[in-house]
Parts: C-alpha cells; structure tokens; sequence
C-alpha cells in the first residue's frame, strides 16, 4: 500500500528530482530494509550509484558524511542534494527551481538548507530564523520544535520558516565542516566505510566502526555551528510525513474533514483518519482519532497525540514484542514471504518468488515442509531429485532433506508453505548454495 500516490514515498522521492541528477543516486538505508528499498528503486528504474547499508540507526549527520565520503571513493565531488525519503512535495517545480536557485551557492562552498513557508503554527516541525528578504538568506538560529504559542509567534512575525531537512552542498564543503565542528563522526564514517562490505549490490558498513558513531542530526552537528549555512524559502506544498497527523492533512480531508485510505466504511465521523492495509474497516461516530491497521498491528489514537506514537514503540521494545521489530510481509533478494497464520506447532506462509529467482539450497533440522502452489511453475530440487509443479500441485519436504525453490516461469511464483515441527523460528536453516552470497541462517 503507498500512502500518498501510485508510487511509494521513496519512488516519489527520486522521480520529483531525476532530470536533474547527472547520475544515479547515493542511497544510505537500514540493513534490515535493503531489500524493500531495493525492489522499490527497481520498480522506477534506477540502480543506485552505491547503496550503503547501516548496520544501526545514526541519524542524517553519519549518513550524510558516509554518501559525501563514497562520493570520493568513486572520484567526485559532487553537489550532494539531500533528501529525506518521507516527505510530500506537491509541486516538483518549485522545488526543482530552488535546487536550482541554489546550485551556485553550493558551488561556492556554502551549505544551503531549504526553508519551508510556514502555513500554520505546527508544533512538530523545527523552524530556522533568517533574515527577511528574497532569494537566499542567512541563517541566524536553529529552534527546536516549540509549543503552540511560540510557534504561532514565529508564524506571525514573517521571520521563521519550517527547516526542511533538504540540504544542497558541495560533497567536500560538508566533510571540512564536519572535519572543524565533528571530526570524531568524520572519522569513524572514514574507517565504517573503508573497512565496508561488499554483498551484491549493497555496501555493508563495518559494524563494529558504525556502532560508535554519536547519533546526532547535520543541524546538530554542522548546520547549527557553521558560518557557512544559508536558507532558502521554497513554497511547494511540502510536508513532512513524519507522523500520522501529518500524513492526514496531505491527504486532501474530504467534507467533513475524514481521509479514509483502502477498504474503509466512515458514517458520522468527523476530523478522522482511517487507513486499512488489508480488511474492512468500518468507524461510526467518531471525532479526531487516528485508526490504522494493518496486517502487524492496530493502531486507534487520539490526533493531538499523534507525536506520541514513538512512546508506544518504545514500550513495545522495551517488553520484548515481535511487532515493535518484525513484520507479517519479510522482502528477500528473491522475493518475499508473509505470516498467514501460526500456532504452537505450525507456521503457515505464502511465498513469492520473482521470475528468475531461487531460495538458496538449503535444510532444515527442527521442521518439515509442505509446499502447495497456487500461481506459476515452480521447480522444485529435493535432495539429487528435480521436479517440475503447476498451480494445484503440492511436494513435501521432510526435516534433513536437502531442498529448493525456483521459479521458472515468467510471471511471479505464488506458493502456500505449511511448516511444522517443535521448533519453527527462521535461524533453523542450514544453506549449501546460494545465489545471493548468504551462508548459514544470514538472511
């Protein structure tokens, strides 16, 4: 399901922006999402330059530092457009324009962050205080989300703009930066990166190195600091869907102010936003809440909290829950597999194997197999034996058997497996072969 348009938020990100790229784009993505990520960049046609895994969460100053640095590994030095993979731009544009309006600023060492108009007095959003005038403006001061009141001062004195995010500069006059204010991060990004992986199209930092790093944003580390920082005001019906509220007032709220996403009955509610991944969902009389299921979790909250809603996640972690950290719908390299139902004993899962695409050899010692499939042809290796099955046609495959899955059709295998056994958890594989390079229970 995509949130806002026919194609996801990341899609959305690189096509607004791609006649202006001269080459493909620097992606810097979660280890656990790579494959999401990139399927999605597949979908629109784009292989990235370098796809450059983090091993954990370090916010955008590491991020950054570790896409300028790869940049030079790869012979450039190129104005870096920095762009979160969550926002709503109504008006590609006006952005391209100030990308453009800017280009010359960066070209001349400085770091140009792009200011937001602010239509309300938003309390989620940092602002950026800067001189009045056209065109391109010094910063004078960062602010961090403030309350209502103070946020509705900064919208009427005409001073402040929301900060974007959105950051245009030279690869090199970020890393100098970053060298003068933060040179402990620019040097754990230099050895992360020098002692990476390579593992088929992604480069895996070094964990160990990557761990280490503080986890601080490029406003903390450089932006606030710099005497380099310029802004720009863009007015291009930007949103940052950093929150399900926010995700409510891009959505275009029909009469009665309800955005209601998938298979969704509404009577009598008002101010609402209702979104279903994969079932009917019916609200009646109800005001200001946030209703969102999905196939992981359920979520019913009250607007106003909406910037709460980490909390909850934190708590999740916190008491262990599968949901805070796994989904129902895993992507694989070659394709992906979704929780159908479970029990004490058994797992049932549909997988989906793209054309072209095998799982790896592979044996498992706690649990036995049985495969039904129910689109394609799937060929099907079992110990020395190679079998062909249609649509309708099932196999067996019992604990310690030697066995894999391939699709040899031309259109995306569809596959029902039944596990069961006393131990069901994925870590139970043993691989002899695999396409992807992936050895033991790696998944």
């Amino acid at each position: 399901m995509t949130l806002a348009g026919e194609h996801s938020l990341l899609q959305q990100t690189w096509l607004r922006i791609a006649e202006l790229a001269d080459r493909p784009p620097i992606v810097v993505a979660s280890e656990e999402h790579r494959f999401i990520v990139s399927e999605h960049l597949r979908q629109v046609n784009v292989t990235p330059s370098a796809l450059l895994l983090e091993p954990c969460g370090r916010n955008t100053a590491p991020a950054v530092a570790v896409a300028a640095l790869r940049a030079f590994e790869m012979g450039l030095d190129p104005l870096l457009l920095v762009l979160p993979s969550d926002h709503v731009i109504a008006s590609t544009d006006q952005l391209i324009a100030a990308v453009k309006l800017a280009a010359d600023a960066a070209e001349e060492g400085e770091l140009v962050t792009f200011g937001v108009k602010p239509t309300h007095p938003e309390t989620g959003y940092g602002y950026i205080k800067r001189r009045l005038g056209d065109g391109i403006q010094p910063v004078e001061r960062f602010v961090e989300k403030p309350s209502f009141s103070v946020a509705q001062d900064y919208v009427n004195s005409g001073g402040y703009v929301w900060n974007s995010g959105m950051f245009l500069f030279k690869a090199s006059a970020y890393l100098a930066e970053l060298r003068k204010y933060r040179p402990d991060i620019l040097v754990f990004c230099y050895e992360a990166l020098k002692q990476s992986s390579v593992d088929l199209d992604f480069i895996r930092l070094n964990r160990e190195l990557f761990e280490k790093i503080p986890a601080i944003s490029v406003d903390y580390a450089v932006m606030e600091k710099t005497a380099k920082a310029v802004v720009l005001d863009i007015d291009a019906g930007w949103s940052d869907i950093g929150s399900w509220d926010s995700l409510w007032e891009t959505s275009h709220p029909d009469a009665n102010g309800n955005v209601n996403i998938g298979e969704v009955i509404s009577k009598d509610c008002t101010n609402m936003l209702t979104l279903s991944e994969s079932r009917l969902v019916a609200t009646l009389g109800l005001d200001d809440l946030i209703v969102v299921d999905t196939v992981d979790a359920l979520l019913v909250a009250h607007r106003n909290r909406a910037q709460d809603i980490k909390q909850i996640v934190a708590d999740l972690k916190k008491c262990g829950h599968a949901e805070a950290t796994n989904h129902r719908k895993v992507y694989r390299p070659w394709g992906t597999y979704e929780l159908i139902t479970k029990g004490p004993k058994f797992i049932v899962k549909k997988i989906v194997v793209k054309p072209g695409a095998s799982l790896s050899m592979q044996m498992h010692q706690h649990r036995s197999e049985h495969w039904v499939v129910v689109v394609g042809t799937a060929q099907i290796t079992k110990d020395d034996a190679v079998q062909v099955l249609n649509a309708n046609e099932s196999l067996y495959i019992p604990v310690g058997v030697r066995h894999r899955l391939a699709n040899i059709g031309d259109c995306p295998l569809e596959v029902i497996e039944v596990q069961s056994g006393e131990y069901l958890e994925e870590d139970d594989i043993i691989r002899f072969d695999d396409d992807y390079g992936r050895v033991g229970d790696e998944v």
